[in-house]
Formats: structure tokens, sequence, C-alpha cells
């Protein structure tokens, strides 16, 4: 469990209520299980759910572009939701997922819009954590570790952290773009754990976060930028094909309905 406190590192100041975040990525076999209840039409999250109930008396995050609070899953996005084999194989011979259950399901999934893995937290019973709850967790909340693990380099023996085409051992830093080789399953790195215990959470992939791309603002308590921004939905993490496993105050944007970015993964959060 993340206790309470704050989030400094790089001028990101936040307090974040006691949350719990998932140890693992979501695999490809979690998510085909959610794949099949979508199938079969119990997959789509109903109106308003998927929000930090544990929050404000059950109103959520506080939402810093309206003032009010996270409205939660809105029905009118059940369309964005589309985890057909196709997009889920957004590059073909790259991506984590298959057609059928084989080899790669302890693999982390990725190829998903952020629709899908919001809608997947909440199949899943828990939500989308928010920027600032994934960087108090990754940064050891107010220990503001250089690394998820601490200030120890991650060398290239794939103890720490899935990064730089690395895995498996001999890659020498050498990318396939041709099967996803240089993905290892979920908690590979065993010496990487965060202070609370989760595993990946540099390197492997980049997973989705609820908020909008925008600048910090102080103070927050429990808020986040809940609504869409012009630079896309927040990506925190890094990649196994990026240079470095990536510290806590890094992250990304991208439109929230693009898969091309075959990087793009889940982890989930749920109430303490």
């Amino acid at each position: 469990m993340n206790s309470g406190g704050a989030v400094s590192g790089q001028a990101d100041p936040a307090t974040v209520s006691p949350f719990r975040l998932d140890k693992y990525m979501v695999t490809v076999g979690r998510f085909r299980q959610f794949v099949n209840a979508w199938k079969s039409g119990s997959g789509l999250p109903g109106m308003g759910s998927g929000k930090h109930t544990h929050l404000n008396n059950g109103q959520g995050l506080k939402d810093i572009a309206t003032g009010g609070f996270e409205p939660g899953w809105a029905t009118s996005d059940n369309g964005s939701v589309q985890p057909t084999d196709d997009n889920l194989s957004c590059v073909s011979g790259v991506a984590t997922w298959t057609p059928a259950a084989g080899t790669q399901e302890n693999l982390p999934i990725t190829c998903v819009t952020w629709f899908e893995a919001y809608a997947f937290c909440i199949w899943d019973g828990g939500f989308l954590p928010s920027d600032a709850e994934w960087e108090y967790a990754e940064a050891g909340g107010s220990q503001q570790r250089q690394y998820a693990w601490g200030s120890t380099d991650p060398g290239t023996m794939n103890q720490f952290a899935i990064f730089g085409c690395y895995y498996p051992a001999g890659s020498n830093g050498t990318c396939s773009m041709t099967v996803p080789v240089n993905v290892a399953p979920v908690g590979s790195a065993p010496f990487g754990a965060g202070a609370w215990g989760q595993l990946d959470l540099g390197g492997e992939a980049e997973t989705w976060v609820l908020d909008g791309f925008a600048s910090y603002v102080t103070p927050c308590t429990d808020c986040g930028y809940v609504q869409n921004t012009a630079r896309g939905r927040v990506l925190r993490g890094t990649s196994s094909s990026a240079t470095g496993p990536g510290s806590p105050w890094e992250r990304d944007a991208m439109d929230p309905n693009n898969r091309t970015d075959v990087t793009a993964g889940v982890r989930c959060a749920r109430t303490p």
C-alpha cells in the first residue's frame, strides 16, 4: 500500500492519499480474459464507473481543469474500445498479442488505447492510477528515488529493468523488429522492485495513467487533469527498447485513441 505523502521530484509536488498499485503490468493472458468478455458483450464499463471512490466521499479525484471531480467512465466512449485481433497486433510481428493463447501469455500487453486500458481496469475491479499516484509509487514517496529500486545503476544484465534491448542475455543492445523477443515476461527483473514491491516500473512497456498531459499545479491534493488535453493522455514508464529505464518524473503523452505505439500497456490501481 502506498501511504499518503508528497511527490516533489523535479518540481512535481502533490499530496496522495493511500491507494494500491498492482505489482505487475497486465499480461497478454490477463487481457485475453477481458477481450473474451468484450466479445460476449459483458466487458464494457457502466456509466460513471472507474472513479477513485475512496476519495472525497465517493466523488473521486479533484479535476484540476474544471474544479469538479472525476466523472468516471462515459458510455459515449464505448465505441473507442475495440480490442480486436487486428487492432491488438498494431505492428505486425512486434506486438505482444497473439490471436490464440501461446508462448506470449506472460508478456505485458501492448498496443492498447487509453480507453481500452481504462475499461480493462474497471472490468478488473480497479481504476487507472493518476499521474501523481504513479509518480508516488515509482519515486518511493518521500524517498524520491533516482530509479524505482533506488540509485543502483541498472547495468545490462536485466536484473533491475528490461530496457535497451538487452533482454534476453546476449542480445548486446540489438533490437529485433520482427518478433517481441526483447520484451520479457512481467516480473523478470527481480531486483527492480519499487518501495512497495511493484516490478517493471521502468522498462518493459509504458503504461497509461488517467491524466491528460498538462503542467503540474500547486497545491494538488488527490487531484489530476481528468479531462483529455491537447497533448493527449499521459504514459508513464519506458519500453524494452528505450535507452534507459527512466526516472520517476519522466512522462510521455499520446492521443488516447492511438495504438500505433507498440509499447503502450496497462497497470491498474485499486482502493486501499
